[in-house]
């Protein structure tokens, strides 16, 4: 008779069939040669681990090592000396912590987020690539079956992060960008109809003088549900303007609002912009803020009314 006080024996796990494991196995082998993992990666000298570490520290707001260690299953030991070789490079720079002097800081110099802008656009390239090969229909499937088995496969808790995805625009996702911006800025701030109006001619005009190479958009997506989107449009040769970021309230403090400037930035160092610039509003603090952790500085300021509100305008830009 078992007793209340026996512990609790946790059942045996089925034994997995041997055709199971020999068709994974067969998947590994045919998607690690189709993403071509086993090349040159990316056409550089780096590795796989290399640009991994450097996808990181760009779309971190001064992380520390331990972090990056934890996230990426790296050995503290091997971190380190990709970390090193980086330093020599030029490509990092460290600083004490404010709570923790013993943990530095790191940051991606200018020089690193131009080694791997171009990284970044090819691995883009290389997606792409494989996905054009696909209809609509069949994209949309590929992309449903590669998160169903990232979260049958995950080893993560139940608590695990959201997955968070940036992607190109769709069919109804302009009108979404005008919707949020219409709601969030009435809402919190008390602006009129004109400013979605404007936002709504902004959106327009992108869609309509769309210049491939020059211009971009990212739509984020936390677990399937728009809750971002950024724009970059070409002011000139030399000038990329950052256009209509925007948040929805519960994506605030993921640092989603951060990793869209990022690839905003990223993509214009990457096609050769050698500034980028930004009109804003001085009550928007937290994008204020956001800007000026990116590099960008306030350079002219100017009083209006507008939106049924009396507003400062400004102007900030950062080199590239």
């Amino acid at each position: 008779m078992k007793m209340a006080s026996d512990p609790q024996v946790a059942p045996a796990p089925a034994p997995v069939p041997a055709a199971a494991v020999k068709a994974l196995r067969q998947f590994n082998r045919f998607f690690t040669r189709r993403i071509g993992v086993l090349d040159a990666y990316l056409g550089s000298d780096l590795s796989l681990t290399d640009v991994r570490v450097l996808y990181e520290l760009a779309h971190r707001t001064e992380p520390v090592a331990t972090d990056i260690a934890r996230d990426l299953g790296l050995d503290a030991g091997y971190l380190s000396r990709i970390l090193r070789r980086f330093e020599k490079a030029g490509w990092l720079e460290r600083r004490p912590g404010a709570k923790d002097a013993r943990q530095s800081l790191l940051r991606l110099t200018d020089a690193g987020h131009t080694a791997f802008a171009p990284l970044q656009q090819r691995s883009r390239d290389e997606a792409a690539a494989i996905l054009a090969r696909l209809s609509p229909a069949q994209q949309a499937d590929a992309l449903a079956a590669m998160q169903r088995l990232e979260t049958l496969l995950s080893s993560e808790p139940p608590s695990r992060p959201r997955l968070v995805v940036l992607r190109d625009p769709v069919p109804g996702d302009m009108g979404w960008v005008v919707q949020m911006h219409g709601e969030i800025y009435w809402r919190e701030y008390g602006w009129n109809q004109a400013f979605e109006a404007m936002v709504a001619e902004i959106a327009a005009r992108f869609v309509r003088e769309f210049q491939p190479g020059f211009d971009r958009c990212w739509i984020a997506e936390v677990d399937g549900e728009r809750m971002g989107a950024a724009f970059v449009v070409r002011e000139s040769d030399t000038t990329a303007r950052l256009r209509m970021l925007i948040l929805a309230p519960q994506a605030r403090g993921m640092g989603l609002g951060g990793r869209l400037v990022d690839e905003c930035i990223a993509f214009a160092r990457g096609q050769g912009y050698a500034e980028m610039t930004l009109w804003t509003n001085s009550c928007l603090a937290a994008a204020r803020h956001l800007y000026a952790q990116r590099g960008f500085t306030l350079v002219a300021s100017e009083p209006y009314t507008a939106y049924g509100q009396s507003l400062v305008g400004e102007t900030w830009t950062r080199a590239l």
